[in-house]
């Protein structure tokens, strides 16, 4: 019962996406089976953190990564800190835990070359599927939203003649975003052919199957690694590299970083600065092309 209110306030308080409340769901569950399984069936409240070491250490053991296994953990930790939060327990067993060292992964944004070369690839488009996947990209690009995000959106978040959206973020948090005159251009022809579909079934959302339903997200993922896959070689082709490019080719720009955090719907700067270590490569190729002292002018 106390997982199920514990979901309950994710959903509501927290205002999570129910894709990642199920994700805690599942750690939890299967944290429950664990403990089940060695120490007998167990309320989770009266378990010391030697036991949770011990589902830790098995973890590992299955070769779960370290960032697996701490995401694990931190389910698990909002579940006690929520725990002591409505006064089901006096303290949390993870208070003092340190999470696991995981490496920190570089993603590689897809260069203004390959972006430009999938756009330019994309103008000749005119049908249904084509204008859709078309303004998918450049809305991905030009604006950095989240895949969810794009699914969600609606006809009535478009401003066209502000040349602004709204998107709906985590937590219900809104934002505007503003778009530019090409992809404005763009949406108008999506909207011209997507009126013209024999049958509309879920009419205030912007993006459509032929058959007149919402899109989904896988089908958003393989739109992405089919069109991308032609113009890069680069292992991983996802929506979020997409949003990786917007966000790195507009700090190599010189944006600001706070109005980028804005733009991406970030909550805290930090979460924004993962996506500076690229644009410090291109400001150090600039330096070194650039700087009288640098070996390229010895």
């Amino acid at each position: 019962m106390s997982i199920i209110a514990f979901t309950d306030y994710l959903l509501h308080e927290k205002k999570y996406a129910l894709l990642t409340i199920k994700a805690y769901s599942k750690d939890l569950g299967d944290f429950q089976e664990f403990i089940a399984s060695e120490y007998g069936e167990q309320s989770l409240q009266d378990l010391e953190y030697r036991q949770i070491r011990t589902w830790i250490v098995f973890l590992v053991e299955k070769g779960i990564s370290n960032r697996s296994i701490n995401r694990k953990v931190s389910s698990l930790n909002s579940y006690y800190k929520f725990m002591v939060k409505i006064g089901e327990m006096e303290s949390n067993p993870l208070a003092k835990h340190k999470a696991l060292k995981a490496p920190k992964k570089v993603q590689v944004p897809f260069s203004e070359d390959e972006m430009n070369s999938v756009i330019t690839a994309l103008q000749c488009e005119t049908d249904f599927e084509g204008l859709r996947d078309r303004l998918i990209i450049e809305l991905f690009y030009a604006t950095g939203v989240r895949r969810i995000e794009l699914v969600q959106l609606k006809v009535a978040d478009l401003d066209l003649a502000n040349k602004t959206l709204k998107v709906l973020g985590k937590r219900n948090k809104e934002r505007i975003i503003p778009l530019i005159d090409s992809v404005v251009q763009t949406t108008k022809q999506y909207l011209e052919v997507r009126s013209s579909l024999d049958n509309i079934v879920d009419e205030t959302f912007l993006f459509l199957t032929k058959k007149g339903v919402k899109i989904y997200e896988t089908l958003v993922y393989r739109i992405i690694n089919d069109y991308f896959s032609r113009a890069s070689t680069k292992v991983k082709r996802s929506p979020h590299i997409l949003r990786h490019s917007f966000a790195t080719h507009l700090l190599s720009q010189g944006a600001n970083m706070n109005a980028v955090k804005e733009l991406l719907g970030h909550s805290s700067l930090a979460a924004t600065q993962v996506y500076t270590h690229n644009s410090i490569n291109e400001l150090k190729k600039v330096y070194s092309n650039a700087h009288p002292r640098s070996k390229k002018h010895e």
